[in-house]
């Protein structure tokens, strides 16, 4: 707890939340207190080349010079503007509490174990979102990776060198023979049915959209309705027609329209431009595809019958996954045996699970979020349900780093 608290405090907001950005120089200062950390329990830390940070903890398989692939786990430190302090920070610092709390009783693995902290899972600055990991596991080129700019035009490259991240391990290098993310739930199931554990299953696919609408400005007061070309009205359409497709679609289907610029934001000015974002997200990939073409047809209708210019292009695609059903197993195993309730459960949210699971059997960890509140400075889970989960983790990653 206090290892989260002298986290949060790295970037900290008046509203008691957390805004660390990727690669800024709060991003910076964080992750020297994380390699700070991890060196002072012994582990061995390395940098690669898209500023995923690792620090490993030595199996006796290797000491006997036996090749044991590492059982992973961590998650990100870094977060979106308007943060709280456990997103992502929980299972970097638990998964360190676990490996020092491991030191402490002389426990010793067969296989060795891997902390993992990725570069920009949030995607503010730079898209798509969890991109470090998808980097690791070789669906997104590194000099791609490098070359992204964020709204200012800064090229991530650059910022990466600027806070003296870019590390020398070669990305991939490190292929974990499992991964498991512990993570607070971002969502109200847990708590609203007082379950203390999730064990999560499968995770949403999640499309991101931008959509760009050129319209005409004009006077607001001199124009008539029907002969202006509003590009802010074409928005708010945009955004009713989403939510209606989600209601529609069912089956859990979400959309957001999270940012919304209008040109040249005037009060007395019809709107000439409006770029805002779509967050599109369900279980099905299927039903996300038809849903990302039926959005596809509406825009041109839309462009067509109010003479507007419309623009789409892709900013993130992440198909749904599904964990491995075995470490799925063993958390609910785990858990069970600590007295801890627990289900089943899909996440609403991405993470860098489902990037490693391209490479590696992965699964998740869930505790409870109060009311549900996450990329909110009120974010908060309390310190028992964080410690069961820590606990829950320390005893899946023994039983993992110990097969052979």
């Amino acid at each position: 707890m206090q290892r989260l608290q002298d986290l949060a405090a790295i970037g900290a907001t008046p509203e008691g939340g957390v805004c660390r950005l990727a690669l800024t120089d709060a991003d910076r200062d964080a992750r020297a207190q994380l390699m700070a950390w991890m060196r002072e329990a012994g582990l061995t830390v390395q940098v690669d080349a898209i500023g995923n940070l690792f620090g490993t903890r030595a199996g006796t398989a290797s000491a006997d010079g036996a090749d044991a692939a590492p059982v992973m786990t961590g998650s990100h430190i870094d977060s979106v503007a308007t943060g709280g302090r456990y997103d992502g920070s929980y299972g970097v610092i638990a998964g360190l509490e676990v490996l020092r709390w491991m030191d402490a009783h002389g426990i010793r693995t067969r296989r060795p174990i891997t902390l993992a902290a990725f570069t920009n899972e949030e995607g503010v600055r730079w898209q798509p979102d969890m991109m470090g990991s998808l980097v690791h596991a070789g669906d997104l080129p590194l000099q791609q990776a490098l070359d992204a700019r964020d709204r200012d035009g800064l090229r991530l490259g650059d910022e990466l060198r600027r806070i003296g991240a870019d590390g020398a391990l070669p990305v991939g290098t490190i292929r974990p023979s499992a991964y498991v993310e512990l993570h607070i739930e971002q969502g109200p199931r847990l708590e609203a049915e007082g379950v203390t554990i999730g064990a999560v299953q499968d995770l949403q696919g999640i499309a991101w959209r931008e959509v760009t609408i050129e319209g005409q400005s004009n006077h607001a007061g001199t124009t008539p309705l029907d002969l202006r070309r509003d590009a802010g009205l074409a928005a708010a359409r945009l955004t009713v027609w989403l939510h209606a497709l989600a209601e529609r679609t069912g089956g859990g289907m979400v959309a957001t329209v999270g940012q919304l610029a209008l040109h040249p934001g005037l009060v007395n000015v019809v709107p000439g431009r409006a770029t805002l974002t779509v967050d599109l997200r369900h279980t099905d990939a299927a039903v996300l595809d038809s849903a990302l073409a039926e959005l596809d047809a509406w825009l041109q209708a839309l462009a067509a019958g109010h003479g507007l210019r419309i623009g789409c292009r892709a900013l993130a695609d992440s198909p749904p996954v599904r964990f491995d059903a075995r470490l799925v197993e063993l958390i609910e195993d785990r858990a069970r045996a600590r007295g801890l309730s627990v289900c089943r459960m899909t996440s609403g949210a991405g993470h860098d699970a489902q990037m490693i699971a391209r490479i590696a059997p992965a699964a998740m960890i869930f505790v409870p979020s109060a009311a549900g509140l996450s990329h909110n400075p009120r974010e908060h889970t309390a310190p028992a349900d964080l410690a069961h989960g820590a606990r829950v983790l320390a005893d899946v990653l023994r039983t993992l780093a110990d097969e052979g």
